[in-house]
């Protein structure tokens, strides 16, 4: 599966060997494709199942990524440890802080998923703490300061994805 279009259109504010985390990886799309790109990545998720198979395309790439299996309730990730933070099709409000918190000053924040309007599609999240309300996406990133958003209606392989996406950057003094 290929990565999201937010992502690549946007991986160029990203440096070589830069420390990025993928949270909620699934079978590990975006860190493989940051991986392909020199970050050094640590990806996080709690399918034993997904893992596996992200571990195997790694494999299969001569990719290194540092594969956790977590739950992310109990996970600990040290504070200001990375360069970016990377979440799609993921949503978890009461981790939001601990995702922020991963960024070092100055760093960045990718994040796209869900909103309330893909139940319109018949596929995808139908649970409302899995969607997103119009511009909340924007409220749970802060304070970073927001690069550049989006709430859109995108067809990806043929799919409907009503998405809401944001980069923004943590302040270079926090």
């Amino acid at each position: 599966m290929r990565p999201s279009t937010w992502l690549t259109w946007h991986a160029g504010l990203l440096e070589p060997g830069s420390r990025v985390l993928d949270w909620a990886c699934g079978t590990g799309r975006h860190a493989l494709y940051l991986a392909e790109r020199g970050m050094r990545v640590t990806a996080v998720d709690v399918d034993g199942e997904a893992l596996a198979l992200a571990k195997a395309e790694a494999h299969r790439r001569h990719l290194e990524v540092q594969w956790i299996r977590a739950d992310f309730e109990t996970f600990t990730v040290p504070p200001t440890s990375f360069e970016a933070a990377v979440v799609f099709n993921y949503l978890d409000r009461a981790r939001m802080s601990t995702i922020r918190d991963a960024v070092r000053p100055g760093g960045l924040l990718f994040y796209e998923t869900f909103l309330v309007w893909q139940r319109a599609y018949g596929w995808g999240p139908t649970r409302d703490e899995h969607l997103l309300k119009p511009g909340e996406l924007l409220e749970l990133a802060a304070p970073f300061e927001v690069i550049h958003a989006r709430e859109v209606l995108e067809v990806v392989d043929d799919r409907p994805h009503a998405v809401a996406s944001v980069v923004a950057q943590r302040s270079a003094g926090t």
